[in-house]
């Protein structure tokens, strides 16, 4: 770990939020790492046995993932230790809003993350409390502006989030109205795998690919990875997987990523144990870890590069079972051995969007948000090219980058 790394990692954030509701038994935290520019964002995710730690090493990586996606604020995260399968979890949710409210509304943005919804719950409940959209305290505490410009903002967020994606490049063929938010963080995902085989070389088609968590950001990944000619040959979720050494084709990744067939329901469905004992030695190039943060092991990795494994693009934050917020042991020994695409590059395309619709005036289209979320990952992925070609210790090359900018602004 480089000296830039280790000091980053170890600065204390600059605000902790610390709420624990003893009607309901939930306990949980805001961190913001820094309000550099006046505000943070972060995501609210919710988990049984989150921690403070979990949130705080989250809300320095948003920080990182500004410097790729923009906009140039600090970084934060919202975390709720509480069980989301249990019934009280949207009265939680509610009090939770309710009480961080100030902060969403003057300087805090925030969205959906693991286990909740931005569509369906965040922006819903955020609303009934007076928000305007939960990046409006991004939009109060990063941007000067007149009232009417304020408001243009605003709008522009309600809409370009909650867009119906219509362009057939981006949907199955059995569209089942996709927003804009179901899909980009893994088109992001998959546009990381595109390009790094673009940049350091290599075909990406043919190429075989292990998808671990089938949420909104895997199974996205891995639809758009199968369009690209990847053969998607091993699925793990939470209750088992898939696996199909010969890739499962585009109408069963389609069907899969629809919902119309839930893992469960395939007829060659394997329960989790029986899925982690054998996922891992299936063989394939690119792997997919989106299920959750500190998930996947040094044993599953070191299985997947004796079986040809090249790159990893993260799909989740901070998916190493490390105890360190960046180069912990696990993700610093595989870094030297194989291409590892950092989170704050690879998943950052919910960021971007949110970064594009506040920057920049004009047309919302599909075309116009999927190809700049792209292009973003791209120029962060030439960057790292240029002092990293031989393709390893990327990620730590990648986080130099980013704390070098981090420390050239103001």
């Amino acid at each position: 770990m480089s000296s830039l790394i280790k000091e980053f990692e170890q600065t204390p954030p600059e605000i902790v939020f610390e709420w624990k509701d003893k009607e309901l038994g939930a306990e949980g935290w805001v961190v913001i790492n820094s309000l550099k520019g006046g505000a943070a964002g972060g995501g609210t995710r919710m988990r049984k046995g989150l921690n403070r730690n979990e949130v705080e090493s989250l809300a320095k990586t948003m920080e990182i993932k500004f410097t790729v996606s923009g906009p140039k604020i600090g970084g934060a995260k919202s975390g709720i230790n509480f069980d989301p399968q249990n019934p009280k979890k949207e009265e939680v949710l509610k009090r939770w809003y309710k009480v961080i409210m100030p902060l969403l509304k003057n300087y805090y943005g925030t969205g959906g993350d693991l286990n909740i919804d931005e569509l369906v719950e965040v922006i819903p409940i955020t609303e009934s409390y007076g928000l305007s959209h939960p990046q409006e305290g991004v939009v109060n505490g990063f941007f000067s502006m007149e009232i009417s410009k304020h408001k243009d903002k605003i709008e522009r967020l309600q809409y370009g989030v909650s867009k119906q994606v219509t362009d057939k490049k981006y949907i199955p063929t059995t569209a089942n109205n996709y927003k804009i938010a179901d899909l980009i963080t893994g088109y992001g995902v998959s546009e990381a795998v595109k390009h790094y085989y673009a940049i350091w070389g290599g075909k990406i088609e043919e190429k075989r690919a292990i998808v671990q968590g089938w949420g909104n950001v895997g199974a996205a990944a891995g639809f758009y990875l199968a369009n690209y000619g990847v053969k998607i040959v091993g699925i793990v979720d939470y209750n088992g997987g898939l696996i199909n050494t010969e890739g499962f084709n585009i109408q069963e990744i389609e069907a899969l990523l629809a919902g119309k067939k839930s893992l469960k329901e395939q007829a060659t469905f394997m329960d989790f144990e029986t899925t982690m004992q054998q996922i891992w030695s299936v063989g394939a190039e690119i792997f997919i870890p989106a299920a959750g943060s500190r998930m996947v092991e040094k044993s599953q990795l070191d299985t997947m590069i004796a079986h040809g494994l090249e790159v990893v693009s993260c799909g989740a934050n901070v998916p190493f079972n490390d105890t360190e917020i960046f180069m912990g042991k696990i993700l610093s020994e595989v870094d030297k051995k194989i291409a590892i695409i950092p989170d704050f590059i690879a998943n950052c395309g919910m960021a971007r969007v949110f970064a594009f619709l506040m920057e920049n005036e004009g047309e919302i289209t599909d075309e116009i948000l999927f190809k700049d979320a792209s292009d973003v990952i791209k120029k962060a992925l030439q960057k790292t090219y240029e002092v990293c070609p031989k393709g390893i210790n990327l990620t730590e090359k990648s986080l130099d980058i980013a704390i070098k900018e981090l420390q050239n602004r103001k």
